[in-house]
C-alpha cells in the first residue's frame, strides 16, 4: 500500500494538471470525501463504447467498495481486471462574481484509478453488512441479513485507494481587479445535503434511536 503523507501525485495518471493548486493527494483528505458519499459513478470501456455507471459505494479501510447483480455488465468487466475510474463530487456552493466568466462553484471531488478485485465469497456478508452499517449505524443488528440465495446473486467488488486524487475548491469570488468596483452582488449560495423527517413504514418495536438521530447527524458544510 502506498501512503502519500506529502501533497504529491501517487502516479502521474493521477496528477491534478488544472488549477493544480487545489489538489490534495493525503489519505485523510480522500478518506472524507469518500465517507460523506453514498453514490460514485463507475466509468469504464467495453466493445460498445466507454460508460459511466452510478452506483453505491462505502468505504472500509483503504478501499472503495461497490455491489451488484452477477449479471451487471460492470461488474463482469471490472471482475476481469480492466482499468476502472472512479469519481465522487460534492457541490457545496454557487460561487457568483461580479463577472459572469469567474462564476464559479465550491465542491470536493475525488478520483479514484485502478482495478476492482472480487471480494471472496467468505467476507461477502461482512462487507454488505458495512454498506448497511454506512447507511444506518445498528441497522445491521436489526434487519433480516441476506440469504444464500442473495448473497450467491450479488457480486462485491472493491478498489484500492492507491492511485487517487481529490480537488478543492472553497471560498467566494476572484473577480479582477478592475471588476471590483462593478455594482453587482458577489459571494456563494451554498448548497448542502438535508436530512427531512423519517417516513415511518412500519415501527412495530417502536423508533430506533439512529432513526430519531436522522435528521440531528447532518454536519453542515462551510462553503
Amino acid at each position: 500500500m502506498t501512503t502519500n503523507h506529502a501533497n504529491t501525485p501517487p502516479t502521474d495518471r493521477a496528477r491534478v494538471r488544472r488549477i493544480a493548486h487545489r489538489a490534495h493527494y493525503d489519505r485523510a483528505t480522500l478518506h472524507a470525501i469518500l465517507d460523506d458519499a453514498y453514490v460514485c459513478h463507475v466509468a469504464f470501456g467495453d466493445e460498445h463504447g466507454v460508460h459511466c455507471i452510478p452506483t453505491a459505494c462505502w468505504r472500509e479501510g483503504d478501499h472503495l467498495y461497490i455491489h451488484g447483480s452477477n449479471g451487471s455488465r460492470m461488474l463482469k468487466l471490472a471482475a476481469t481486471g480492466a482499468q476502472i475510474c472512479v469519481t465522487i463530487t460534492h457541490l457545496d456552493g454557487l460561487v457568483l462574481a461580479r463577472s459572469a466568466f469567474h462564476h464559479s462553484m465550491n465542491y470536493r471531488s475525488a478520483v479514484i484509478y485502478g482495478r476492482f478485485e472480487v471480494v471472496a465469497d467468505a467476507h461477502k456478508a461482512a462487507s454488505l453488512d458495512a454498506l448497511v452499517e454506512r447507511i444506518a449505524p445498528g441497522r445491521s443488528r436489526e434487519a433480516r441479513p441476506g440469504s444464500a440465495k442473495e448473497l450467491a446473486a450479488t457480486t462485491v467488488m472493491r478498489i484500492a485507494l492507491d492511485e487517487a486524487a481529490t480537488k478543492i475548491r472553497t471560498g467566494g469570488p476572484v473577480d479582477d481587479d478592475e471588476d471590483l468596483a462593478l455594482p453587482v452582488w458577489a459571494g456563494v449560495l451554498p448548497i448542502g445535503v438535508a436530512r427531512l423527517e423519517p417516513v415511518v413504514a412500519a415501527a412495530p418495536s417502536g423508533t430506533p434511536d439512529y432513526v430519531r438521530q436522522w435528521r440531528h447527524d447532518a454536519q453542515p458544510v462551510d462553503a
